[in-house]
């Protein structure tokens, strides 16, 4: 199996953990409408990748007629993981790299939506105002869009994650730290790009 990003990752695991749901073959559309995407353009990237990678296939041979699991795939990751995806560690400071994992979180359910949802851990104090600390875990609904308020998973220039507020323009886009020794970051919206909003999270009290 060829590699693919943690975003094609998630989609698979949408399809693979709602196939009983989908009485035909989902359309990109469909998609669209079940993952929170707003851009189908994303998703068409993501579902090529995966059609590539062997892991799903278009229906009747065209993916305006939906796409299904190829039949390997099925065979071998049909069954559901336990829990949400860990995907590693984010900064709540200055931006560093989402670290991809293969881990998974039990998570309640009232700490999540059922949109898909994944977990990262905060590193960095600069949300401390809002309650978020160093060490702790926080929920992410998986999304690309968000409102002004909201604090969110941002990916900077392709390359760098962060957690933050978010206040967002025409021609800026800022990333608002809850700690008032910080201050805001400031880019041009071509640089961000949302991947999720916090609805969650949790806190251990063990002292290691």
């Amino acid at each position: 199996m060829k590699v693919i990003t943690r975003r094609q990752q998630q989609v698979f695991n949408y399809l693979r953990d709602n196939t009983d749901s989908f009485s035909c073959p989902p359309s990109l559309a469909e998609l669209c409408v079940r993952l929170g995407m707003t851009s189908r353009g994303s998703l068409y990237k993501h579902i090529m990748a995966l059609i590539e990678a062997g892991l799903i296939e278009p229906f009747a041979g065209n993916k305006q007629g939906g796409i299904r699991l190829t039949s390997q795939a099925g065979q071998e990751q049909l069954q559901p993981e336990q829990g949400l995806p860990f995907i590693g560690v984010i900064a709540a400071g200055k931006p560093i790299e989402a670290l991809a994992t293969v881990d998974y979180m039990t998570v309640p359910d009232a700490l999540k939506t059922d949109k898909p949802c994944y977990v990262l851990q905060v590193k960095g104090d600069s949300m401390i105002e809002a309650g978020i600390f160093d060490g702790d875990w926080v929920v992410i609904e998986q999304r690309d869009c968000a409102n002004n308020g909201d604090i969110v998973v941002a990916l900077i220039d392709n390359a760098e994650a962060t957690l933050k507020y978010l206040e967002q323009g025409a021609e800026q886009v800022l990333l608002l730290p809850a700690n008032a020794n910080m201050t805001a970051l400031s880019y041009r919206p071509e640089q961000v790009v949302i991947q999720g909003v916090l609805v969650g999270q949790m806190r251990s009290y063990r002292v290691h």
